[in-house]
């Protein structure tokens, strides 16, 4: 049984009510965030399409979690590991583990749990593995064994458990006490997104008023009778020769007869400086996502030390997400090994992080091996 179910009806999510107030920006289902509140998975995506600098983090996240390799406690079983994990069918057109791991290692940043179903053919063989839209799944505790969560699709009829539950992968991030689901990378960022984004449409507004310059033409009539009585004609005049000047695509001359003023709207008015408000935003928006800024793009004045601080908390980071998705790898291969009548142990290998890394471990092991060469020395000669 599918996770997936074509026929389920988008849910929507709860209205908030407003003060009135236009939303200031585009994106206005982040203007109805609510602290403390359940936030929809459309939020989430919104929020990943309205600031784009989420959104790489995420993708970011992805791929310095880097490869990874799979052996057989049996050497013989390597060679059919090795291809069913380059050539196993999967989302989007892929067809490797990797593609399937990447893409439910991002629903599991954006959403806080990602879930998966492996498809069998009629020997046991895994021919097909997808990651559940979090729309269609849902989660409850087995009523006969409080210890197992049970997946389940989240029909028009209420929650149906999925039949082949082995068969089912399941991974939360950051779990609340007594939540069944995880916690998304992304809480905590609507209401500064929201404030980000306020600044990033405010200046785009200020530009279309100041940067493309409009003119305000104005004329005076003089004390004489003739220009008193024919003012509307003259400004009508004026105001048709002014706008064939102006056209688009040609350069002409405007000639006035009289006093006739022309100012440039808003050329007295700067645009507020946004800099530092802005970068207090996107201060606390790295800090949640955990990527040092310089990765982003972001030229913030940093010594070389802090640097190489960031850096280190990062492959902690990093850890830490392959510990929760090597135990989805592992019961991938393990059913795929098992309907050829093995059933030893795998283990999975993640690749070094950085050759920055192995380079830092070379030079440990090398301060190591001389600090024993110069301790043998010093026995020696105290001897």
């Amino acid at each position: 049984m599918k996770l997936f179910n074509k026929n389920r009806k988008a849910q929507a999510l709860p209205v908030l009510a407003g003060s009135g107030v236009t939303a200031s920006h585009p994106f206005s289902l982040i203007n109805s965030y609510a602290p403390l509140a359940t936030a929809g998975n459309d939020l989430y995506r919104t929020l990943c399409e309205a600031v784009p600098i989420i959104d790489a983090a995420i993708h970011k996240l992805i791929r310095l979690t880097g490869g990874f390799k799979v052996t057989a406690a049996d050497s013989r079983y390597d060679s059919l590991l090795n291809e069913f994990i380059n050539n196993l069918p999967c989302d989007s057109g892929g067809s490797s583990v990797y593609s399937f791991i990447d893409t439910y290692f991002e629903q599991l940043l954006k959403f806080g749990t990602a879930a998966g179903e492996m498809l069998q053919d009629e020997n046991g063989n895994i021919r097909y593995v997808y990651t559940a839209r979090p729309e269609d799944v849902c989660l409850k505790r087995n009523p006969d064994n409080f210890m197992q969560i049970l997946v389940c699709r989240d029909d028009i009829s209420g929650a149906v458990p999925v039949k082949n539950q082995e068969l089912v992968l399941l991974s939360t991030l950051n779990p609340e006490p007594g939540s069944l689901c995880g916690t998304s990378i992304l809480k905590g960022l609507p209401f500064v997104s929201s404030i980000l984004l306020k600044i990033f449409n405010a200046t785009g507004q200020n530009w279309d008023r100041v940067g493309n310059v409009r003119f305000a033409v104005t004329y005076k009539p003089g004390e004489d009778i003739n220009s008193k009585a024919f003012a509307k004609e003259r400004a009508e005049q004026i105001a048709h020769e002014w706008s064939e000047a102006m056209k688009s695509g040609s350069v002409k001359d405007f000639i006035a007869v009289g006093d006739v003023d022309i100012k440039v709207i808003g050329a007295d008015n700067q645009i507020p400086d946004s800099e530092v408000s802005v970068r207090q935003m996107l201060e606390q928006i790295v800090a949640k996502l955990g990527i040092p800024p310089f990765l982003l793009g972001l030229s913030w004045s940093t010594t070389e030390r802090m640097a190489a601080i960031e850096t280190d908390v990062l492959t902690t980071e990093l850890w830490h997400y392959r510990r929760i998705l090597t135990p989805v790898i592992e019961k991938i291969c393990k059913t795929h090994l098992r309907s050829f009548g093995y059933n030893g142990k795998i283990t999975v290998e993640w690749d070094e992080i950085t050759l920055q890394d192995e380079l830092e471990a070379a030079q440990a092991e090398l301060l190591k091996a001389q600090t024993k060469s110069l301790e043998k020395e010093a026995n020696l000669n105290d001897k």
